[in-house]
């Protein structure tokens, strides 16, 4: 139809003339409430960014001499931080004589992997950097353990292979 006509239509019914392709030929438009438009576009891209979780990094603290119950309290922060999706710094800080035992901060360290063993992996192995000792955790994706297809071999005297 002519653009004139489109126009006057456009006019009547409140709406405006929004040219779709204008490549095309002849160029093609459409009758549609652009503000309207406008609004729902701006209002889908802000949801947008809702709607997926961006991975932190969320650090926690302790000492060589942290009691178990400390311990287990970050614990439960740590196991709730890997389930959001976040990273988890776990730091060992120590002061004064503390640096003469390492080994017990690694220790414990260690024991805090295990303990999240089951939903958290280490992404960086404990590293001693000054005074303190960092190791970094990340979210471990459940898998189906891997199953063999076919049995295994069994050697002549009939005791399987391992």
């Amino acid at each position: 139809m002519p653009t004139t006509e489109a126009l006057n239509k456009a006019r009547d019914g409140g709406l405006d003339l929004v040219e779709v392709a204008p490549q095309s030929s002849p160029p093609v438009c459409r009758l549609m409430n652009y503000g309207k438009f406008k609004y729902a576009q701006k209002r889908q891209k802000s949801e947008t960014p809702k709607k997926h979780h961006v991975s932190k990094l969320k650090e926690l603290w302790l000492h060589p001499k942290t009691e178990r119950h400390d311990v287990e309290v970050r614990l439960r922060q740590a196991r709730k931080f890997l389930e959001r999706g976040d990273k988890v710094l776990v730091t060992m800080i120590f002061r004064g004589r503390e640096l003469a035992h390492i080994d017990l901060g690694r220790k414990m360290l260690d024991g805090f992997a295990v303990e999240l063993a089951d939903i958290g992996r280490i992404e960086q192995f404990p590293r001693l950097e000054s005074k303190r000792m960092g190791m970094l955790l990340v979210h471990q994706k459940t898998e189906k353990p891997h199953e063999p297809t076919a049995p295994l071999p069994q050697p002549e005297g009939g005791q399987p292979v391992s």
